[in-house]
């Protein structure tokens, strides 16, 4: 009898933990690959514009109506009555300004776009404006308060 003979107890391949260690990190690359193509196809990215041309004029469009609510001088005051579930803006203007029939109001939430909300405002006074108030959430609220050739943004933080 041989020395060869005596070890005749084969331990199996899958019973290696060098095996294992070796096979461990292949596998860890293809979960993450398939992961990370999972992420790829649900999440828009979001950064790619169409038509950066449209997109350039109705930037400058923008700051145009911005440009407008400087040279009228308008400033807005913004309350929310909860107990009535209304919103009131007061608006001044210099005196060349028209007051319009209707203002359309933008609630955007700071940190979460879901919760954004429009609403129109009717004139029931000369410079006052009311409409319902929606439902909103605690934190910071950017408002911006709209006509048709002027803009204006305002902060709000519901306590």
């Amino acid at each position: 009898m041989t020395a060869l003979d005596n070890n005749t107890d084969v331990i199996p391949w899958y019973k290696q933990g060098y095996v294992w260690l070796i096979i461990l990190f292949p596998m860890l690359a293809v979960i993450g690959g398939i992961a990370t193509m999972i992420i790829a196809v649900k999440s828009d990215d979001g950064l790619v514009v169409d038509d950066y041309y449209k997109k350039g004029l109705e930037i400058n469009r923008v700051i145009e109506r911005d440009k407008q609510a400087d040279f009228y001088q308008l400033n807005a005051d913004i309350i929310l009555d909860k107990e009535l579930q209304e919103i009131c803006v007061l608006l001044s203007a210099a005196n060349q300004f028209i007051y319009p029939d209707k203002l359309s109001v933008k609630l955007l939430n700071a940190t979460r776009p879901g919760f954004d909300k429009n609403i129109v405002l009717v004139s029931t006074e000369a410079n006052v404006y009311r409409s319902h108030l929606p439902a909103l959430g605690l934190g910071k609220w950017y408002v911006h308060i709209e006509s048709d050739d002027w803009r204006l943004i305002k902060t709000l933080r519901i306590k």
